[in-house]
């Protein structure tokens, strides 16, 4: 084995090693960089916004601030799931452009904070120019699972972003 295969160049495997935030969406299993996480809260009352697209559940008032929510199943194409109490929303700072953003995101169950080693990173799978996996960071392999680690900025668009600002904006 050649030493070449080790090697990794800038933004490939290596770097995304780190501790990851692990949730639950139906059967699939995510991971967050934990750095992007500010808390984690029970599901609570979501106040709808009007004219939002239908995976955007509303605002919350957290402590003052008012925090856009995003139902990550809806944003992921998934069916809607009844709450439970095991229901809840991962706050997260979303940066894109120089801004920085409070989004809250609804997940069925938070699991637990892995570390996850760069070496145990493998790049998204592509498939094809029409799926657009730009959001997947990499895929975190631990054990016998495989867990998909999702690049938050870039969950939403830059469109998506600017929208959900000017929805906390209004609320305020």
């Amino acid at each position: 084995m050649s030493t070449a295969t080790l090697e990794a160049p800038t933004g490939s495997k290596i770097s995304k090693g780190g501790k990851y935030l692990t949730f639950e969406l139906g059967k699939e299993e995510y991971g967050l960089e934990i750095l992007k996480v500010r808390e984690i809260i029970g599901y609570m009352e979501i106040t709808a916004v009007p004219r939002t697209p239908s995976y955007v559940k509303g605002v919350i008032n957290l402590r003052g601030q008012v925090i856009a929510v995003i139902d990550l199943r809806s944003k992921f194409g998934m069916d809607t799931a009844e709450r439970t109490e095991q229901t809840c929303v991962i706050v997260v700072e979303i940066k894109q452009s120089g801004r920085k953003l409070s989004t809250g995101i609804i997940v069925d169950h938070v699991s637990e904070v892995l570390d996850i080693a760069g070496e145990k990173i493998e790049e998204p799978p592509t498939f094809g120019a029409s799926v657009d996996t730009d959001f997947i960071l990499g895929m975190g392999k631990i054990g016998d699972s495989v867990k998909i680690l999702l690049d938050i900025d870039r969950v939403l668009g830059e469109d998506e972003i600017n929208m959900l600002a000017e929805t906390t904006q209004s609320g305020h």
